[in-house]
């Protein structure tokens, strides 16, 4: 396993503060600094971390909106990838755009294109997508699985893992349907981390009931996928549980004391794929440590992906 150094970064723009320090007490110890978590009125409206020098993590304050997403932004040699831009109420552009300049100036570059994907199509993953759509060297990938597919170059949705390279920086890009016809998962191959989206996350993993056969089907591919690969730390969309095993936040709570940290261990992958697959065709609530898998009525079907 590789080691890494956490980075903390102060960026001068509004809503991005040093965050604060955590106790670091052995079962909650953290690659991050605490995150904002709504305790405090007076917090940012986001808040930007690093986990190495090229990879900055963006949290949205619960207090702008009760989904608090988390945003990744990847940088390579050639190109950064943003994935997700919010729940709304707010501007995340600032952010994100913050963030790019810091990484150019330490670069002593002036530019660098700019991919913005998404884990998935729900509404608190894609909210700041207009900020983007007139942004210099920008391209805003679609929400359909035919658009992930033609853009990725996924030959065959859901069955086949894109290659996606940023510049000496490979991500993979993994189809995860099941909470979401088109989700995805990203593997960063140089970082060794696993971006999860709502597919796993410190919270409530929801599967609406006529997709429970497509997320056991996508924790089979990631599970096939991951073998005899390092994964480091898993890293989802959203921190929904407290630092109490198997016990979550109210859902809408407007704060988050005490929660859970963000990165998941990768065991945490054969745990979700066990519990699904011993579900047979019936989504249950199941409660474990990190997570629980929360059932929901049936949705729309997903439109066939195609390139």
């Amino acid at each position: 396993m590789l080691a890494f150094r956490l980075v903390s970064v102060a960026l001068l723009t509004a809503g991005c503060t040093h965050a604060r320090d955590v106790p670091d007490t052995a079962e909650h110890r953290s690659l991050f600094q605490h995150w904002i978590d709504g305790t405090d009125a007076s917090e940012p409206q986001t808040q930007t971390q690093r986990y190495d020098t090229d990879t900055f993590v963006i949290r949205q304050s619960v207090r702008t909106n009760p989904e608090a997403p988390f945003l990744y932004l990847l940088f390579g040699k050639d190109r950064a990838l943003l994935l997700d831009t919010g729940a709304g109420g707010l501007m995340i552009r600032p952010a994100v755009d913050a963030a790019i300049n810091q990484w150019l100036v330490e670069h002593k570059r002036t530019a660098i294109p700019l991919v913005v994907a998404h884990s998935h199509g729900h509404g608190d993953h894609q909210a700041g997508d207009a900020e983007f759509r007139d942004r210099p060297d920008t391209k805003v990938v679609g929400l359909q699985p035919a658009e992930i597919s033609g853009f990725f170059g996924i030959a065959d949705w859901p069955n086949s893992i894109a290659r996606f390279d940023l510049g000496d920086r490979v991500l993979h890009v993994i189809p995860t349907p099941g909470h979401h016809p088109a989700h995805i998962m990203i593997y960063d191959e140089r970082a060794h981390l696993l971006l999860s989206g709502d597919s796993l996350y410190p919270g409530r993993i929801y599967i609406p009931a006529n997709l429970l056969a497509d997320f056991q089907a996508s924790m089979d591919r990631l599970a096939g996928f991951l073998e005899n690969r390092t994964v480091s730390h898993v890293l989802g969309a959203h921190i929904e549980m407290t630092r109490k095993p198997g016990v979550d936040f109210k859902p809408n709570a407007p704060q988050h004391p005490d929660e859970h940290i963000l990165e998941l261990p990768v065991s945490d992958v054969a745990e979700l794929r066990a519990a699904v697959r011993a579900m047979g065709d019936k989504v249950v609530r199941e409660v474990h440590d990190d997570f629980i898998v929360f059932p929901l009525p049936p949705r729309l079907p997903p439109a066939p992906a195609s390139n």
